[in-house]
């Protein structure tokens, strides 16, 4: 398995051109980018955009592997606005047109979660309905959607997990998945075990409950509650040989002398753990 990083660590500005050797240097093989409003790939990115990033990968020698629309407004399923479910269908349809172009297999995909306004059930359907809108885009262009948990209240279980995308149907649309975020209620290798071929992408971080004061906090790898031999034994279990992408916060990482050594040790981590 490679080892990646996602942008979301080192900023939206357009700086790639400078962040990617550095990512090289700590020890990363790929990255996670972002699509953003003014960054190195905007929402109405050009063909001199593309050419420009897959240049800055071809040099650096880190490879862009996976993708995540972090437009302003980006919309979401889970509405009672049907002008914000067609913007994200809208956004989803040009982020799989950009991945496409730069050779990226998967996006990180949040269709939206339950609020006062929207029941869960309806949510659930208005996601359904949607992510199934998509499908026949992405599997034109070959693109893979990978659902990630984000504590949206949506999507609460493993097995409520995959009964959606076996509803959507279709290997295009599948889960993202982070053992950090199943961590607080969850055992995430079970995930993983229920979860299986669904599994497009993963990423690595930590978790720690703090007993007695009602909070959690993240953690360097290896220093939280994810049980990581189990982990990567489940991951093994499936098959699974994709790419592994920290969003370990370079805050976390005590004694580092700057981030990128943050993020340097956290490569080494990460080496560690795939060797379990």
């Amino acid at each position: 398995m490679k080892i990646g990083i996602t942008q979301l660590l080192l900023g939206r500005e357009r700086k790639l051109d400078e962040w990617l050797p550095k990512v090289k240097e700590a020890g990363y093989d790929c990255i996670e980018i972002l699509m953003t409003d003014e960054g190195d790939l905007p929402l109405d990115y050009t063909e001199a955009d593309v050419i420009r990033l897959k240049d800055l990968s071809d040099s650096s020698g880190v490879s862009l592997v996976s993708m995540l629309a972090a437009v302003s407004q980006r919309g979401t399923l889970a509405t009672n606005d049907a002008s914000e479910r067609e913007r994200f269908i809208d956004v989803t349809r040009k982020s799989i047109d950009a991945a496409a172009a730069l050779g990226i297999d998967t996006i990180l995909t949040i269709p939206g979660g339950p609020s006062e306004a929207v029941r869960y059930d309806v949510a659930y359907q208005q996601n359904l309905e949607g992510m199934r809108a998509v499908v026949p885009y992405a599997e034109e262009k070959g693109v893979n959607l990978a659902i990630e948990y984000v504590w949206n209240g949506m999507f609460l279980s493993p097995l409520e997990m995959k009964r959606f995308l076996d509803e959507v149907g279709s290997p295009r649309v599948g889960f993202y998945m982070d053992p950090g975020n199943m961590a607080m209620f969850s055992i995430p290798e079970q995930w993983v075990e229920i979860l299986g071929s669904h599994i497009h992408k993963v990423h690595f971080k930590d978790f720690k409950k703090v007993w007695g004061e009602s909070r959690f906090e993240w953690n360097a790898l290896l220093e939280g509650e994810v049980n990581y031999p189990r982990f990567m034994a489940a991951l093994r279990s499936i098959g699974y040989q994709g790419e592994v992408i920290s969003e370990v916060d370079a805050g976390l990482i005590e004694g580092a002398s700057d981030s990128w050594e943050a993020h340097r040790r956290t490569a080494e981590a990460m080496r560690k753990i795939l060797a379990m």
